[in-house]
């Protein structure tokens, strides 16, 4: 019994080795742990799992990829016949310090996750070296949300089969890249380099120190020739820009709303008429040229104040971008329609636009010249009557009755004239007592429309955006309360009315603008293109289609 109870034990030893030889048994590692920025390393993973490829997707994050390979090999092992794979992938770090290559899925198991130091690339300025990065920033104390160029020069002495320069964008500022990049060449050090071109825009958000990562790029030269000047396989190139710490200064307190800080800033007329008619179309138009800006940053031109001697109408404006130097410059172009109402001499104001000179360091104001125009009468206007006119009119009476005479009725006695003359006055009064009588009462709808009048708005769509084109905050906050029905006395009250969620949004960037430092420039577009039609009351009830379509299109119902 006790010789059975052994060979039982020895048979589940042997079962149990079996069964380890053939779980699956995968690992990776790295052909090394420590390289140099812009340096390569080779991750391995073997597995014995067949048909299982290693998952590479988490690597992205911090590595790029490249020369990845697989392979199977077959072993004996204590006479039994085992079948591995071997994956390879080349990764190149996306910056330095020290990074986790994370664990990665192949078939059912994960591997274990590595680690990995990457030293940073020596700061090169040319002369010797093959490959330098410079970093240009346009205005190293910028004020908040100012625009900011930045410039990244890759300057290369060799031809380059790939490569990838890379600017980081730092904490509490946004960054994007604008234009195409531009190639030159240029000589340093007694040699000759090629140079790339990119540019960027930096925006700060809040005040303080800001730290500027200077410029990376890792590639490969083409060819094996630089193995020898870089002293290491494959030809790898890799260079940074030193880093740079921006001074972000506040919003002074002194500055004019809508925020706009800016480098330079200058209006001009490129179509202005001498005359106009009345009742006749005039065509105005105002070009704006701003150093530092950005479109989305730019408020739209104010109307021209006509008054109620003319009425004037915008056309949308015309943006055209660039990146002049290393900072953004703007053009803004915006074309009026003005319609003069009566003749005379007609006077235009000249526009004006409140701007912050980041340069000076204080507010100024860009504004055109005023205009006059000699308006003319219109042809539904009548002409001030001419001395010769007038002089006419004082000419005896009978000339007057010889003109205007009927045929045949030269031989009534001038004494009847009055007698006919009364009796067509108490004709008319009788037609417009009859007039009076048959005149239909008023509708309920009319009725209604009058009770309601003492609840009706203040304050109309146009009125609104009058006030997002030449108004401040304060204005635009008037306008919008006074546009309830009726009336109300707060943001909260006219958010509590409002039944669309994206008005109510832009309320509270109007708020923050007002109150907690938000952008003035951000709310104007948001509430310009909330409220394009007007606000969306809570529980408005819309008025039911027509049956059947009107019998005249274009005219009213009533």
């Amino acid at each position: 019994m006790k010789r059975r109870s052994v060979l039982m034990g020895v048979w589940l030893l042997a079962w149990l080795a079996c069964v380890a030889g053939v779980q699956a048994q995968t690992r990776a590692w790295l052909d090394r742990d420590r390289i140099g920025e812009g340096d390569v390393v080779t991750l391995n993973i073997e597995t014995d799992q067949a048909g299982a490829a290693p998952d590479y997707a988490p690597l992205q994050a911090d590595f790029s990829l490249a020369g990845r390979t697989s392979g199977r090999q077959t072993r004996m092992v204590n006479g039994s016949i085992s079948n591995t794979a071997l994956f390879g992938v080349v990764l190149t770090p996306r910056r330095s310090g020290v990074l986790q290559v994370p664990a990665l899925r192949v078939g059912t198991v994960q591997t274990r996750s590595l680690q990995l130091v990457v030293d940073p690339a020596p700061v090169a300025s040319g002369g010797d070296a093959l490959a330098f990065v410079e970093t240009e920033v346009d205005d190293p104390q910028p004020y908040v949300q100012q625009s900011v160029g930045v410039v990244v020069r890759l300057n290369f002495a060799t031809q380059l089969a790939s490569g990838e320069l890379d600017l980081a964008t730092p904490a509490s500022a946004s960054l994007q890249r604008v234009g195409q990049d531009r190639t030159s060449a240029r000589e340093v050090g007694g040699r000759r380099y090629n140079v790339v071109e990119r540019r960027f825009l930096l925006i700060p958000e809040r005040s303080g120190p800001l730290r500027l990562e200077g410029a990376r790029f890792s590639g490969r030269g083409a060819g094996g020739l630089f193995d020898d000047f870089l002293g290491r396989g494959g030809g790898t190139l890799s260079a940074r820009a030193p880093d740079q710490t921006l001074q972000v200064r506040a919003v002074p307190d002194a500055a004019p709303q809508p925020w706009l800080p800016l480098k330079d800033l200058r209006l001009r007329y490129t179509a202005a008429p001498q005359s106009a008619r009345v009742g006749e179309a005039l065509t105005l138009e105002v070009e704006a040229t701003a150093v530092g800006a950005t479109r989305a940053q730019f408020p739209d031109l104010p109307l021209p104040a006509a008054g109620d001697a003319a009425q004037v109408f915008a056309e949308p404006a015309q943006y055209d971008e660039s990146f002049d130097g290393a900072g953004p410059r703007l053009k803004l172009t915006r074309r009026y329609s003005i319609v003069p109402q009566r003749p005379g001499t007609l006077v235009l104001p000249g526009i004006g636009l409140r701007w912050w000179d980041v340069g000076a360091a204080e507010a100024r104001t860009a504004t055109l010249p005023e205009l006059s125009l000699a308006v003319a009468p219109g042809s539904a206007v009548p002409a001030p009557m001419p001395a010769a006119s007038a002089a006419s009119a004082a000419a005896p009476a009978t000339q007057v009755d010889r003109a205007i005479a009927l045929p045949g009725a030269g031989h009534l006695p001038q004494r009847l004239w009055p007698l006919l003359a009364a009796g067509f006055a108490l004709l008319w009064l009788a037609t417009l007592v009859w007039a009076l009588t048959r005149r239909p009462s008023a509708s309920p709808r009319a009725a209604s429309v009058a009770e309601a009048a003492p609840g009706m708005a203040t304050h109309s769509l146009a009125d609104l955006r009058r006030a997002l084109d030449s108004g401040d905050l304060d204005d635009v906050e008037q306008a919008l309360r006074g546009m309830a029905r009726p009336p109300v006395a707060d943001l909260d009250a006219l958010a509590a009315r409002l039944g669309s969620a994206v008005q109510r949004e832009a309320l509270e960037a109007l708020r923050r603008a007002r109150w907690a430092g938000g952008s003035g420039p951000v709310a104007r577009a948001a509430l310009r293109a909330a409220f394009a039609n007007g606000p969306e009351w809570r529980g408005q009830a819309r008025e039911p289609a027509a049956p059947l379509p009107p019998l005249y299109p274009g005219r009213g119902s009533g």
